[in-house]
């Protein structure tokens, strides 16, 4: 049997089978998605808190594992972290050593320094590495691109995006310091794929930013340059930003609408007056998109993702780790 998807195909027979390395909230996203992909299968998960991992395996099924060792162990093709930023090179690095594909939930590394030894490791052991970052494999931003090829708007040079969440609830790990949050790291790290994706190498940066009580930022502003325009982007946690993105060129404009990186509806305005509305849905969650092309990546025996390169990633957590530096946002881990 063969399943039809908006970009891939997935065999059945050919099962894939997976470890989760965190419990928390972004991992029960992923299992909404994970349960709308066929030929996967949740073998063992673990968490630092028994409690978490026993609640989790008691929804989803598969091995409660009480060590990382333990998973890394078990009989499974490739992992999941969902883990806070503060630990994702180091579980990377220990799966790949255990010889597992990973696909890190971003931002896949406190700084550059961290991400290249991940990327070192990957390299010697010939595995997938994979940030987890969702946008691209949305059907709506696959779309969007592939309409642009017959009816372009011509060269981009200039993107405008960001959000301010006011509703984060104060335990959320957000406004942990020690665990790397704050709004650089937990929305910006979007904006960053974004104005790369579509504006290239970022050539310069200005940041200027404020900090909460627990020394995270709080909310922050950021302009770049890029090899081929300009970007202005912001992020926060105290006030209430709507969410949406606009790509512009010499022929015309792109709004992808709230949220941006959930995207399901893009408007393109032209020069000559022209409007088209692009509408593509998504299902079970949407990171089910992503779990498709790391899993036909796998099968294919690629070690990078043609969609997310791992240059890519290098240079979306470089253009943060200028921006913190601008701001002086400094973690415990970088002292």
């Amino acid at each position: 049997m063969t399943i039809i998807t908006d970009f891939y195909i997935l065999e059945k027979e050919f099962m894939i089978k997976w470890g989760i390395i965190g419990c928390g909230r972004i991992a029960q996203r992923f299992m909404q998605g994970f349960d709308a992909v066929e030929g996967v299968e949740l073998v063992a998960s673990y968490s630092r808190r028994p409690e978490t991992v026993d609640a989790f395996v008691a929804q989803y099924g598969g091995l409660a594992c009480r060590t990382v060792e333990e998973l890394l162990a078990s009989d499974i093709d490739a992992v999941y972290i969902a883990t806070l930023p503060d630990s994702h090179a180091a579980y990377s690095i220990a799966a790949l050593k255990a010889g597992k594909h990973v696909l890190c939930e971003k931002p896949v590394a406190v700084n550059l320094a961290e991400l290249d030894e991940v990327l070192a490791v990957a390299k010697q052991t010939g595995l997938l590495f994979m940030e987890g970052m969702k946008p691209p494999f949305y059907p709506l931003y696959g779309k969007l691109k592939e309409y642009l090829i017959n009816d372009p708007i011509g060269p981009a040079g200039y993107v405008r995006a960001g959000s301010a969440v006011a509703d984060c609830p104060p335990d959320h790990p957000n406004y942990n310091f020690d665990l790397i949050g704050g709004s650089l790291m937990g929305i910006a790290i979007y904006e960053a794929f974004l104005a790369l994706d579509w504006l290239g190498p970022m050539r310069d940066i200005q940041t200027m930013g404020r900090f909460g009580e627990t020394g995270i930022d709080m909310f922050a502003i950021f302009q770049t340059l890029h090899q081929n325009g300009y970007a202005q982007l912001y992020c926060g946690f105290d006030m209430h930003g709507k969410g949406d993105a606009l790509i512009v060129g010499t022929l015309g404009h792109i709004t992808i609408h709230k949220n941006w990186w959930n995207p399901a509806k893009a408007t393109i305005s032209y020069l000559d007056g022209r409007t088209v509305e692009l509408n593509e849905p998504f299902t079970a969650g949407g990171l089910n998109y992503e779990i498709i092309h790391f899993c036909e990546l796998i099968k294919q025996g690629k070690t990078e993702s043609p969609i997310l390169l791992h240059e890519l990633s290098r240079q979306m957590i470089a253009m943060i780790d200028r921006a913190r530096a601008q701001i002086g946002l400094k973690y415990p881990v970088e002292r």
